[in-house]
């Protein structure tokens, strides 16, 4: 199992959430109010008068298979809107419980 963590501009919710609905990811845990900054260019999402964009945070424990297919639709998402903000990370989860 893999777990994945999406962080987002809020604008993408919609998009992140049909994409995770088309790949049968049912399960995840969402943040919301999640703020920072990229660390090479684009906005702060600060939730501030100045930087007043927030970004949401998602992790979901996935299959492996299935993590390459939402690589790339999530990359496809954050193509479309590069000032925006969406990154997305991978790392190996094992259940303790």
């Amino acid at each position: 199992m893999k777990a994945l963590f999406i962080v987002y501009n809020q604008v993408h919710t919609r998009e992140v959430s049909e994409i995770l609905d088309k790949h049968n990811i049912r399960g995840y845990t969402q943040w919301e109010d999640v703020m920072g900054r990229g660390s090479h260019r684009g906005e702060p999402h600060l939730g501030s008068h100045a930087w007043p964009a927030k970004n949401i945070a998602i992790v979901a424990i996935v299959e492996e298979q299935k993590v390459a297919p939402l690589a790339e639709a999530l990359k496809e998402l954050d193509s479309r809107a590069d000032d925006q903000g969406l990154r997305a990370f991978v790392w190996d989860a094992n259940s303790l419980v």
